[in-house]
C-alpha cells in the first residue's frame, strides 16, 4: 500500500479496535429516513375558524437535504410517530459512519505523523554516519 501502510503502535491499535467494534454493530436501517422532523402551527386563513384566535393548526414537517437542495414536505400527522422513529434511525447510523471515517483519518493522521518521525530518526543516523 505504499506511504499509507498501516500505522502501528498503541494509539493505532486503539483506533483500529474502535473502528471494527463500530463496524460490527454497524446496521444500515432499510427505512431510515434522513433530516428532521418539526412541528409548527398555521393559521388557515378563515375568519370563522379556532386558529384566528389560537396558535394556529398544528403542521408536522420533514426536513432534509436531496440533490443538494434542502426539500420540506408536510407530514401527516397519523404518521409522525413512525416518520420520527425513521428519523432517529437515520441520525444513529449517520453518526454511527462518521465515527467510522472520523476512526479513517485519525489513522492517516497518526500515519503521516509517524512517516515523518521515521524519516527524521533516518535522517539524523545517516547524518551521525
Amino acid at each position: 500500500m505504499g506511504d499509507l501502510t498501516r500505522p502501528r503502535g498503541m494509539e493505532a491499535a486503539r483506533l483500529r479496535q474502535g473502528k471494527y467494534a463500530r463496524l460490527r454493530t454497524l446496521r444500515v436501517p432499510e427505512e431510515a429516513l434522513p433530516g428532521s422532523l418539526s412541528l409548527s402551527y398555521r393559521r388557515c386563513g378563515r375568519g370563522n375558524c379556532r386558529c384566528a384566535e389560537g396558535e394556529g393548526h398544528a403542521l408536522w414537517q420533514l426536513t432534509f437535504m436531496a440533490g443538494g437542495k434542502k426539500r420540506v414536505e408536510s407530514v401527516p400527522a397519523e404518521w409522525v410517530e413512525e416518520v420520527r422513529r425513521r428519523v432517529e434511525e437515520g441520525r444513529a447510523f449517520k453518526e454511527a459512519w462518521s465515527e467510522v471515517l472520523t476512526a479513517n483519518a485519525e489513522l492517516l493522521v497518526l500515519r503521516k505523523k509517524q512517516r515523518r518521525e521515521k524519516a527524521g530518526k533516518e535522517k539524523s543516523k545517516r547524518a551521525t554516519e
